[in-house]
């Protein structure tokens, strides 16, 4: 009679593997300010080396000027650093930034004009 020890042991490692893996991808959290006088229409991001944005953070939503909100970036990578780019209301005289920063070391983020 043949012993299942050895496929249950195989088994019990690709369950292991995919777990650690799995752990790693964790949900990167901090808090963005607005520390302009312009309205904060959009907010972008997405790993470093990739050539396009993901899709605006805030969707419908804006921060106005003063305002603080909670981000969350749960995008399942394990990257920490990420391109982020801010831009604000049609009639701000603020242009569009773009800035660089490891989202996993950040626990808050204010944008100044």
């Amino acid at each position: 009679m043949k012993s299942k020890l050895p496929g249950l042991i195989v088994l019990a490692a690709a369950i292991i593997a995919t777990s650690a893996v799995s752990s790693q991808a964790e949900d990167l959290k901090f808090q963005l300010t607005n520390g302009t006088k312009s309205v904060l229409t959009r907010f972008y991001s997405s790993p470093t080396g990739v050539n396009s944005w993901e899709e605006d953070v805030f969707g419908e939503d804006v921060l106005n000027p003063g305002e603080t909100v909670n981000i969350t970036i749960a995008d399942g990578r394990t990257v920490c650093k990420y391109d982020m780019r801010f831009e604000f209301d049609e009639d701000s005289d603020l242009d569009t930034t773009e800035d660089t920063q490891d989202l996993c070391a950040l626990g808050s983020y204010t944008i100044h004009e």
